[in-house]
């Protein structure tokens, strides 16, 4: 699945147009009132995006990654998130045209969650989506998963909070017991807190869903993945 911008015809769209504000929510286009702000990838580089905004729709589709056949097909207003798209329109084509054990293939634009659960869940299918690293708040782990301090030591793992679909792993501070006031070396204001523990506190989030689990670095995600070619067409 993917999604291609669609240009509302306004003078705002127009590179020559240098009115003041032409890519600001409020100055909405005379010329289409149902049009809305949207952006999309300029260039193809990973290591160098570009994006532009324009005025418009977004057309969102369905294609059959073998044949490249077209299965279904919506436009909506530029603003609209294309997961969001996604869910809907994958439950209203499953109910004419069955989904069940589809291999559901698109871009990082659709690492959510929600959509994940339902196409294993529902659809009963698998997902071949790369993860969204904006989607991630975890400061950088050590090869045997610890989190090093702005000191560059290690930190302690000091027990697991357990909730709906993911784990929190709390790292507490090597010295949050210690009362040598030198030991941090570099005099952290959080190890002079006043508490019975002293110094820092962080949290990693360990996911335990369907997301999480799945080997991107695997051949055969990346075999099936490459079929996504056939939607860019």
């Amino acid at each position: 699945m993917d999604s291609t911008p669609i240009k509302a015809n306004t003078k705002l769209n127009n590179p020559k147009s240098f009115s003041k504000n032409k890519f600001s929510k409020d100055n909405q286009p005379k010329s289409d009132k149902d049009c809305k702000l949207g952006v999309y990838s300029a260039s193809n580089d990973s290591s160098n995006k570009r994006y532009k905004f324009y005025w418009g729709y977004k057309n969102h589709i369905i294609v059959d990654a073998i044949s490249g056949l077209p299965i279904a097909e919506t436009t909506t207003p530029a603003d609209v998130p294309d997961f969001d798209v996604a869910l809907s329109l994958l439950a209203d084509t499953n109910n004419w045209f069955k989904l069940t054990g589809t291999n559901f293939i698109a871009d990082k634009g659709y690492d959510v969650k929600k959509l994940y659960n339902y196409v294993r869940n529902t659809l009963h299918g698998h997902c071949f989506i790369p993860l969204n690293k904006r989607n991630s708040k975890n400061p950088p782990l050590t090869d045997d998963g610890y989190i090093v301090c702005e000191a560059g030591i290690k930190m302690l793992k000091d027990g697991k909070q357990y909730f709906d679909g993911f784990i929190k792993q709390k790292f507490v501070c090597k010295f949050c017991n210690s009362k040598d006031d030198s030991a941090c070396p570099i005099q952290h204001p959080k190890y002079f807190n006043g508490k019975k523990h002293r110094g820092c506190t962080k949290y990693v989030i360990i996911s335990s869903d369907y997301r999480s689990s799945i080997n991107r670095d695997s051949l055969y995600f990346k075999a099936v993945y490459r079929l996504r070619v056939e939607s860019k067409r």
